[in-house]
């Protein structure tokens, strides 16, 4: 938990940035789906920011012709830097880590994944490594890969301090792929798409990087999830305003094979995070309660407030609880049966 002290140094910062309002934290609005051109676009999803509570309002458009959900209008290069702030690092930065660092388990799934196209794989770039924790995982699967991590965070070095990965690389994965052309096995994009401001880039990157004969292995959310529809504003994946893309498993198959790519895995079922019921339940409730303090909040909560935050929020226990029950017990076993998985995967070969 951030110290008050922490919260005050950055409260004049975040109001200086808001003093000006939210419009410019956003680029004109399109008019055509940036995947296929179409200009067949519908409204799929109005919402907030319902983890931080950052200031603004967000739109998902949804393509009529490719089903393609985007962000619209997108985050502009100043939107990015302040919604993305205090989110992975700083102030965020032990929350996330203690997030991402306890799901093992799932880390070593996505690199069992991997075994029966290439089992003995001797370089994996992990593209959005974040601080690591998946080649931590992966390599107790794969004990004689070489792991490295690349991101556009400073977590990517606390990763290589960390010895999570050999060799760190901080940028945009598209500017620093012509100098790893070819180097990699495989190139791993776990819950990375959907934060690019142009996947189509990242694809043609993983494609240079990628040596002929290697795997490129994709995970994103599932746009066609039942969840999406069910619980709206409230499923966790939407996680606006950081991601900017949903690409439907079609859409990614029909490019990849058109970059010269062989799919030769769709796992849905694998690629489940069952936390859906449990993440709705606890936006819900945070968005009720009074907000918890900030920096980009215009002054602390008062005690009543916090008070009534911690009574609500203690309320809310039981269906948490059930939450959780439902989601692993009850809807993970069915998930993709009943087309409720809210992940895929995809593993495609370089030709």
């Amino acid at each position: 938990m951030s110290k008050p002290s922490e919260i005050e140094a950055l409260r004049p910062a975040y109001r200086r940035d808001l003093a000006e309002g939210t419009d410019r934290f956003f680029e004109p609005p399109r008019t055509t789906c940036p995947w296929c051109g179409s200009d067949r676009l519908a409204t799929r999803l109005r919402t907030t920011d319902l983890l931080q509570h950052k200031p603004g309002a967000f739109v998902l458009d949804r393509c009529q012709d490719c089903a393609h959900t985007f962000q619209n209008p997108r985050l502009s290069e100043s939107g990015l830097e302040f919604y993305y702030r205090d989110f992975y690092d700083g102030l965020g930065e032990q929350r996330m880590s203690g997030t991402f660092g306890g799901r093992t388990k799932m880390y070593r799934g996505r690199a069992e994944s991997m075994v029966p196209h290439d089992p003995t794989p001797k370089n994996w770039l992990d593209v959005g490594t974040g601080h690591g924790h998946f080649c931590e995982a992966a390599r107790e699967v794969l004990p004689g890969t070489a792991f490295d991590g690349l991101d556009f965070t400073d977590g990517v070095h606390l990763a290589a301090r960390e010895g999570r990965v050999e060799h760190a690389y901080r940028g945009a994965f598209p500017d620093l792929a012509p100098e790893l052309a070819a180097r990699y096995d495989v190139v791993s994009m776990f819950h990375y798409l959907e934060h690019s401001t142009d996947p189509d880039r990242e694809l043609r990157a993983a494609h240079e990087v990628v040596r002929p004969g290697g795997h490129l292995l994709i995970e994103v959310p599932d746009p066609e999830s039942r969840y999406a529809r069910l619980l709206g504003r409230w499923w966790l994946p939407w996680l606006q305003p950081q991601h900017l893309h949903f690409v439907p498993v079609a859409n990614l198959r029909a490019r990849l094979t058109e970059l010269g790519f062989t799919v030769v895995a769709e796992e849905h079922a694998e690629a489940h995070d069952p936390v859906d019921l449990l993440a709705a339940v606890w936006l819900a409730l945070d968005h009720t309660a009074p907000h918890d303090d900030a920096p980009w909040l215009p002054e602390p909560p008062g005690a009543l407030r916090r008070t009534l935050r911690a009574a609500l929020l203690v309320a809310g226990i039981p269906a948490l609880i059930a939450g959780t029950l439902l989601d692993r017990f009850a809807v993970r076993p069915l998930s993709h049966r009943l087309r409720l998985s809210n992940a895929y995967r995809v593993v495609a070969r370089r030709d």
